[in-house]
């Protein structure tokens, strides 16, 4: 039996997963976002928690924090090459999604 550190489905849920991670990487999937935008994208996410992922998604290398060290103060994040490898993953788990949405909303429920 693996256990959590070497389970490779735990270490993606770890990594790219939980309650705010998949929004934010879907949010960042097509452009680079300033801190602000993603703040207003997803309002329903405190600014701590918000910041506490973006700071664990940096740490895994998935995305890039960049500090352009401006007055006001500017800073922008973006996937990394190695964030963009998620995608296809996230892109997967949209359209089966969506399909269950759909099929919620026809009423199926088997």
């Amino acid at each position: 039996m693996e256990d959590k550190t070497t389970c490779p489905v735990a270490t993606a849920i770890r990594v790219v997963g939980g309650k705010w991670k998949p929004g934010i990487l879907w949010r960042l999937r097509d452009d680079t976002m300033r801190y602000g935008a993603l703040r207003r994208e997803m309002p329903w996410v405190s600014e701590r928690v918000l910041i506490a992922m973006l700071k664990e998604l940096v740490a895994d290398g998935v995305v890039q924090r960049t500090d352009h060290r401006e007055v006001p103060p500017r800073v922008d994040y973006a996937l990394t090459d190695y964030g963009r490898s998620v995608l296809p993953v996230m892109e997967a788990m949209a359209a089966w999604g969506q399909g269950h949405l759909d099929r919620q909303a026809a009423g199926g429920s088997h």
